[in-house]
């Protein structure tokens, strides 16, 4: 089997990236694992630059994972295109007085991370917020979608390959023809070089490799994790795998991409597996989880069967009608 390539997603903010870069460990273990790392672009400041004119005299390939300040949504989505643009020209101005080099752009499409910690705190408020979208007749979504398009294309005429970070039942939906999940939570089907999917088995609860092993035969590229780290969101329970889950996670996704990103490079330090990819095994027999993929792709019919007649309204009305009218003919004879 192939060694895949790893990219390492790191989320810090400056004080804790110079601190994890300091004295250049972190750099020599990515040197002998011959990994990549996808850096989320926080700030724009000297000292984030400098650990990337680091890595790039290392020879490590650095990939500019694109953020938003958090109050305007963090995370790209269709309601904050316009900043997305904005910091796409900020990004290039600060790469150029740098002297930066770049495998790569990474765009991050999630909900707004206000509104997310709005939804987990407010409770009632949250989801009346996410009904009046649902029935909703804005044509929001179209327009940042030929945004996004737009700006992928500038980037690619920059001379910039583009990566997107998806969260998985983007694949359901477009089996199902719909754009409801993406109308209600502002998700946005983005065009890229290379699609990865989110399939982080810490977040799927206690069918999570499951859920890893029901969506990956369909990915280009998958996310596995978390081995910490990361932005805190409101009360959410965060877990981390255990370096036998992270092996067996790594091994899995192995099987359908050579491209395979993990989440996340400060807390494979913190955890001190970095050491133990140096010589990984990446052949080594792997419990190919067939029974909780079951149970995840019956509960993905589900919800696939629930998006096709959310994009058919007609459906349900013609199929409620039929039933009225076989039930009156019942009950006239």
């Amino acid at each position: 089997m192939p060694k895949p390539n790893l990219i390492f997603y790191c989320e810090l903010d400056e004080p804790g990236l110079i601190e994890m870069f300091t004295g250049g460990r972190v750099v020599t273990l990515l040197e002998e694992i011959g990994a990549s790392v996808s850096m989320g672009i926080r700030d724009m400041s000297d000292g984030r630059a400098e650990i990337v004119r680091s890595l790039n005299a290392a020879n490590i390939p650095v990939i500019a994972w694109l953020l938003l300040p958090q109050e305007q949504g963090y995370w790209f989505n269709a309601g904050n295109w316009p900043y997305a643009q904005q910091r796409y020209h900020a990004f290039k101005d600060w790469s150029a007085k740098h002297n930066l080099q770049w495998a790569g752009i990474g765009l991050d499409i999630e909900p707004d991370r206000n509104e997310i910690e709005f939804l987990i705190s407010s409770g009632g408020k949250g989801v009346f917020r996410l009904l009046k979208r649902a029935f909703s007749t804005s044509d929001a979504l179209v327009r940042a979608q030929f945004a996004y398009e737009q700006l992928v294309a500038q980037m690619r005429a920059d001379g910039f390959s583009v990566d997107v970070y998806h969260i998985p039942t983007i694949i359901d939906e477009r089996r199902a023809g719909s754009h409801t999940l993406s109308h209600l939570f502002q998700l946005v089907d983005v065009p890229a070089d290379r699609e990865v999917l989110m399939l982080y088995s810490s977040f799927f609860g206690k069918n999570g490799v499951g859920g890893l092993w029901s969506y990956a035969s369909q990915a280009q590229s998958i996310g596995v994790g978390s081995t910490g780290g990361g932005v805190e969101i409101g009360d959410l329970p965060s877990r981390i795998l255990s370096w036998d889950e992270f092996a067996r996670d790594l091994r899995l996704a192995s099987y359908h991409t050579t491209n395979i990103h993990v989440f996340s490079l400060e807390g494979c330090v913190q955890q001190h597996y970095l050491e133990n990819l140096i010589d990984f095994d990446w052949a080594a027999d792997v419990a190919i989880p067939r029974e909780s993929a079951r149970t995840f792709d019956r509960m993905r019919l589900a919800l696939q069967a629930i998006l096709w007649l959310s994009a058919r309204p007609r459906v349900i009305l013609g199929t409620l009608l039929v039933l009225w009218l076989a039930r009156q003919r019942r009950q006239a004879s």
